[in-house]
Formats: structure tokens, C-alpha cells, sequence
């Protein structure tokens, strides 16, 4: 058994990590835990905050995990979603956001870099029935929207999706919020896995 840090150990259980620390974060802990303290206090500061509830954080949290494709996250949050009362079909619909999104994304990104009227008439043809009754409630769904999409880079959707959450009465630190946590589990992705 590898011996960890008393912060590594503490940062685990917050993520609901039942297995050994993963190799990166154990090459981390080995060599100056100063990250991973900073990379704790961000990933708690992150999940609980005035503006986006407990089971908001941590399903949101779940479609970022979905989207990295990082299964130590996506069983951490999963677990973490349910103890804060998600259910399995809120859970899902938060991995499918993701992955409905990185289509949406590749296919937008492509619009907006190439500029050209003749892309911007053609039809999509992309089926996203998912959107129109989301269990997670429009709002959330398009929160998620954003968020994924600000992790993918797509400026598009970015720009679509800030506008229609807002127009729902989203407040711009709830955006804000949602923006912090995507880019905590985005960079938590790359020492956990």
C-alpha cells in the first residue's frame, strides 16, 4: 500500500475515491503536496458554493468527469451526486449533456472558424430531443451546456448558451460559479487519472 499525504487522502475522500490514489497524484504527493492542498481547497471551495446547490455541483461536476472521459471522476461524482439526492436519471442525463455537447461543439467550432453564410443555412441534422424536456430542468440542462461547452472551447455555444440561461434567470454568479467548477474538475482531470 502507498503511503499518501494526510491532504491526498483527504482530497480522495472528497471525491468519493474508494481505490488506491491514482499515479499522477501519488507522483505529486511524493514530490511537494503544496499543489494538491491548493488543489483540494479549490475542488471543496468549487463544489459548495451560494449560488449552485450541493446536487447541482456535484452532477455538473459528473458531465465535466463524462466529458475529460475520466472514470476515476465519473464514479467519484456519481456517488457524490446520488449522496446529494440525484437520481440515476439525473445522473445520465448529466453523462449525455456531456456527450450530446462534444458533438455540438465539433460541429459549431466548425461553423464559427470557417465563417461561411453557405455552413451557417445548412441544416444540422444532429437530433437533440434531449433538450426539449430535460429531466434536469432547462435551466440546469443549459448550465450544463455552458459549462461543457467552455471546456470544449466552442465560443458558439459558449456565447448561445450563456444567453439562453440568463434569459431563464440564471444570475451571473451562478454562471460564474458553474464556469469555476468546470475549470477545477477540468484541471483535477489531469491528476486523477
Amino acid at each position: 500500500m502507498v503511503q499518501i499525504s494526510e491532504t491526498s487522502s483527504e482530497l480522495i475522500q472528497l471525491l468519493r475515491i474508494e481505490n488506491s490514489a491514482p499515479e499522477v497524484l501519488q507522483i505529486l504527493d511524493h514530490a511537494d503536496s503544496r499543489y494538491i492542498r491548493d488543489l483540494k481547497v479549490n475542488v471543496s471551495n468549487a463544489l459548495v458554493t451560494a449560488h449552485i446547490s450541493e446536487k447541482e455541483s456535484a452532477l455538473l461536476a459528473l458531465s465535466i468527469a463524462a466529458n475529460q472521459k475520466n472514470n476515476i471522476l465519473i464514479s467519484g461524482f456519481q456517488k457524490l451526486s446520488a449522496e446529494k439526492g440525484a437520481t440515476i436519471e439525473e445522473q445520465n442525463e448529466a453523462i449525455s449533456c456531456a456527450s450530446l455537447l462534444a458533438g455540438n461543439n465539433v460541429f459549431y467550432r466548425f461553423r464559427h472558424f470557417q465563417q461561411k453564410e453557405s455552413y451557417n443555412t445548412m441544416q444540422a441534422k444532429i437530433k437533440m430531443n434531449i433538450m426539449m424536456k430535460p429531466v434536469l430542468g432547462k435551466e440546469f440542462f443549459e448550465l450544463i451546456s455552458l459549462a461543457v461547452s467552455a471546456v470544449n472551447g466552442c465560443e458558439m455555444c459558449v456565447n448561445a448558451h450563456e444567453h439562453s440561461v440568463r434569459e431563464m434567470g440564471a444570475t451571473e454568479e451562478r454562471v460564474w460559479d458553474a464556469i469555476r467548477l468546470a475549470a477545477v474538475i477540468t484541471s483535477l482531470d489531469k491528476v486523477m487519472s
